[in-house]
This record gives structure tokens, C-alpha cells and sequence, in this order.
């Protein structure tokens, strides 16, 4: 399977509760911090949730 990196770009900051528990549930922890994952449907569901504060590479 694919593996694609996730970088937070983005302060969760003014957003729901529900957003920055997906970003915890992601692995983030704070801003700028890269972690990679498996590109499974449920972590592209997760990102999916994110995508306007995450950044997404292919790896």
C-alpha cells in the first residue's frame, strides 16, 4: 500500500473540537510536525476532514 506524509500547515485554533481530534487521532501533535501513514481509506477519510489545515505528499 501507499505510504503519504501529512504536515500540519495550519493552527487548529477557531476551528471545531471535533477538527483538532482528528489531527490528534493523525498523530499531530503541534504545528509544522510531519508524521507518514499508510494511505488507507480511513486515514484519507481522516485527512479528508483536515485538508484545509494539512498538507499532503506522496511518498
Amino acid at each position: 500500500m501507499a505510504k503519504i506524509k501529512i504536515t500540519q500547515t495550519k493552527s487548529g485554533i477557531g476551528y471545531p473540537e471535533r477538527q483538532k481530534q482528528t489531527l490528534v487521532a493523525l498523530g499531530i501533535k503541534k504545528m509544522h510536525q510531519t508524521v507518514e501513514k499508510e494511505a488507507t481509506p480511513q486515514v484519507l477519510g481522516l485527512v479528508a476532514k483536515v485538508h484545509h489545515l494539512v498538507k499532503v505528499e506522496n511518498i
